[in-house]
């Protein structure tokens, strides 16, 4: 099938998806919470979210020199370096467990370490100031320092382990790449590079700044005011440095590279919505499994309380700051407090979506493994944490 097909085609399900008719349907069942999950996503979450960064994804791998990547997160990088920045990542981007997914392929596919791409990966989501803020205001300051704590702790940690777990894949793959890894002619100026991806960056942070709760008139709603005035300042700056700075060639390998990632990850990322959706249904609506299983499962601070909670956490997906509203709901329900850090540290960084795209970069025992660090991670602190608050 040609390119030009298969973008007609990808385009076609996006506004099927898009203008999905769900109030239409006579019916109010699984199948209808995954349909209008489905268009929910695409609405709010395509657009704004994983266009851009595609296009960031599509820019690190063709801006970026893989010998750049190599130096600051590869196997002869600075430890200290490579595990505080990819840690530290979320407070810059504010991204979901699936916009992350194309600027970890990314970095991977450059020549990032393991350890440092799934510290990334992680933290990514993980580590997102406002829905920590939100947290600390709406759910309590203990689980919101201990889910901003533990975020940190779990990325460091988990890229630690799979380094380690894959240490000899690890090592054939340093061998391979070390042939990229010497001093390249950069086409231009580091701080050039750095301005670009600044550039784009603000325009996925800004374009996707959520709205303040209401009354709420602080720094964040004005912000929130001006959110397009800003993404749009950020894009003139893209273009005139795309005009200015790039190459024709250079554009165009950005754009195929782009489309590249789209393909790869877009179909996965729908069909695992509908599937979670049909699961596990949407906020306050039924999936196959009933909400109230789910809140009596998580009740108390017992072992299985917590795995349940991050079981739940791990498939279902959470777009940005959803998962505060949910376990609220779900803590005056009985929801004790390690399940609902169990779930804060496991939810929004994980979904069924995010594993089967991850599955796609790293491979099944490598995804199998990740995933069961988070779940096993996130059961452990939830237990601590309920024993101390108690």
């Amino acid at each position: 099938m040609k390119e030009r097909n298969k973008l007609l085609l990808m385009l076609a399900a996006f506004l099927a998806c898009f203008y999905l008719p769900v109030e239409l349907l006579p019916f109010r069942n699984p199948v209808f919470e995954a349909l209008a999950l489905v268009r929910w996503y695409a609405r709010e979450h395509v657009l704004l979210c994983l266009v851009p960064a595609f296009f960031i994804a599509g820019a690190i791998s063709v801006f970026v020199s893989q010998a750049s990547v190599i130096k600051y997160f590869g196997s002869k990088a600075n430890k200290f370096l490579a595990y505080s920045v990819a840690s530290i990542s979320g407070t810059i981007l504010a991204v979901c467990s699936c916009t992350v997914l194309p600027l970890f392929s990314g970095i991977y596919k450059r020549g990032a370490g393991l350890g440092p791409a799934t510290a990334f990966l992680y933290s990514g989501p993980a580590i997102n100031v406002l829905a920590i803020i939100m947290t600390t205001r709406i759910l309590g300051w203990q689980l919101g320092v201990a889910r901003a704590v533990g975020a940190i702790i779990f990325s460091v940690v988990i890229g630690l382990l799979m380094h380690l777990i894959f240490i000899k894949e690890e090592r054939a793959r340093k061998v391979e790449g070390e042939l990229f890894a010497g001093e390249v002619e950069e086409p231009r100026a580091l701080w050039q590079n750095a301005l670009y991806f600044a550039a784009m960056v603000g325009f996925l942070v800004f374009a996707n700044w959520a709205k303040p709760q209401e009354g709420d008139t602080g720094s964040w709603a004005s912000i929130f005011a001006a959110k397009w005035y800003l993404s749009a300042g950020f894009l003139i700056m893209i273009g005139v440095m795309l005009v200015g700075w790039f190459k024709k060639g250079e554009v165009s390998e950005w754009t195929q590279s782009s489309w590249t990632f789209a393909k790869q990850i877009m179909p996965l990322l729908l069909m695992g919505v509908l599937v979670a959706g049909l699961l596990l249904g949407r906020p306050d609506q039924e999936g196959l499994i009933p909400s109230w299983i789910i809140a009596k499962s998580v009740g108390g601070n017992s072992l299985l309380a917590n795995f349940f909670a991050s079981i739940v956490g791990a498939f279902m997906y959470f777009a940005t700051l959803t998962e505060v509203p949910i376990l609220q709901s779900l803590i005056g329900a009985g929801m004790g407090k390690g399940p609902a850090l169990a779930l804060l540290l496991a939810g929004p960084a994980l979904s069924l979506p995010n594993m089967l795209v991850i599955r796609g970069v790293l491979g099944t025992k490598k995804t199998v493994v990740y995933v069961i660090l988070v779940v096993v991670m996130a059961t452990i602190s939830g237990i601590v944490f309920g024993i101390i608050i108690k």
